[in-house]
């Protein structure tokens, strides 16, 4: 009976939480405009946690701001999310979504934010074309609004420096994921 309420309780949880990764506009320019203020958003809890990342991001060719609501079920891990490339030499903006798939052992929800500095032109405009990442992760999360504690951290991979963090959520997980990044043809022009 118990595994059954933790099912329930974690299925109700991941309909709640997949409302914070989607966008909930209906025009093209208005989901422009939450990603956009998202990524304000997700800049300014990173540099008050890491103030040394305004400078590394101002410095660098680019950057991306993500959304992601993650949902772990024992085995199983799936998330999806939304976000920007933002290049920083020509100022333009690249929509994108993101899906990831993993296996592993874990239990939770979560909501949070991921920043991409990416450290060459190259790196950013593969990123941007490419869009794949594959990878291990291990976390803990228990935090609701300001209450509560988060590690993601940050991470050095392949010429991008990711910083995580966490906006809400519960979890335990190790898994290895595959995470695929897009553009969003609906929101470039």
């Amino acid at each position: 009976m118990e595994k059954e309420k933790i099912f329930a309780v974690l299925l109700f949880a991941s309909f709640v939480m997949s409302g914070c990764a989607t966008l909930g506009e209906s025009t093209p320019q208005g989901k422009r405009e939450q990603v956009l203020a998202m990524k304000s958003e997700a800049l300014s809890d990173l540099y008050k946690v890491k103030p040394q990342a305004r400078a590394m991001i101002a410095e660098a060719p680019g950057y991306a701001a993500f959304s992601n609501a993650n949902v772990n079920l024992i085995f199983a891990s799936f998330s999806g999310g939304y976000g920007v490339v933002v290049n920083n030499k020509t100022g333009k903006n690249t929509y994108m979504k993101m899906g990831e798939l993993g296996i592993g052992l874990g239990l939770g929800v979560k909501d949070f934010r991921a920043v991409f500095v990416f450290h060459d032109a190259k790196t950013m405009n593969r990123f941007v074309e490419s869009g794949w990442q594959f990878g291990g992760h291990a976390d803990a999360a228990a935090k609701a609004s300001d209450k509560g504690a988060a590690a993601g951290g940050e991470a050095l991979i392949d010429n991008i420096t990711i910083y995580q963090l966490t906006k809400s959520g519960l979890a335990l997980q190790a898994t290895v994921k595959g995470t695929k990044y897009w553009k969003d043809e609906k929101l470039n022009y």
